[in-house]
């Protein structure tokens, strides 16, 4: 009988410490989700710009990244300096000097202008491959949260034109680093 009842309460303090272990793993993950979640709001979705929009330099790739609450674009211009950028939120896709019309999909438009040539006039060369009209090339944004669509506005008079097509009309910044301009386009208003 009392090996039953000793065995009995063995089973229980097992049972009770397991339960005690569970929710103490439990709550370390939603601790853990809860700061991972913490994302910033407060970048707006007015115009932004800095420098120089017309630059001496040349655009040389553009990429593309996903973040846990954003979305990136990266355009690469080597040795640029700080490289001016213009980057709005239009109602339609126009290239600019010419006005041609870019159908972009996505529920709002970002128009970004970088101030770099994809072209090299005196080499005769582009210096990044985009067709005026045609998605980026080599950027593939299948499966962002809030990237729907991209496409290259052409380069004028030392600025080189994107348009970015996002889910909807969110938050955005941009960070200008000696040799490149990011734009993070927010997944929500709020975190």
């Amino acid at each position: 009988m009392r090996g039953i009842r000793a065995a009995g309460t063995a089973l229980a303090l097992a049972g009770a410490m397991l339960g005690t272990a569970a929710s103490t793993a439990d709550a370390a993950p939603a601790e853990y989700a809860r700061t991972a979640a913490a994302c910033p709001t407060g970048w707006g979705s007015g115009v932004k710009s800095g420098g120089a929009v017309m630059g001496a330099d040349h655009l040389t790739d553009v990429r593309t990244g996903q973040h846990e609450c954003y979305d990136r674009i990266v355009f690469d211009i080597p040795g640029g300096g700080q490289i001016g950028y213009n980057v709005q939120y239009v109602d339609g896709f126009y290239a600019d000097p010419s006005g041609q019309y870019i159908p972009v999909a996505g529920g709002a438009i970002l128009d970004i202008r970088i101030g770099a040539w994809s072209y090299d006039l005196e080499a005769g060369v582009p210096t990044y491959p985009g067709k005026v009209g045609k998605p980026l090339p080599g950027v593939n944004i299948s499966g962002y949260s809030t990237f729907r669509d991209t496409r290259f506005g052409g380069t004028s008079e030392g600025q080189t034109q994107v348009g970015l097509g996002v889910r909807a009309r969110l938050p955005f910044r941009v960070i200008q680093l000696a040799d490149r301009v990011v734009v993070d386009v927010a997944h929500s208003w709020t975190s």
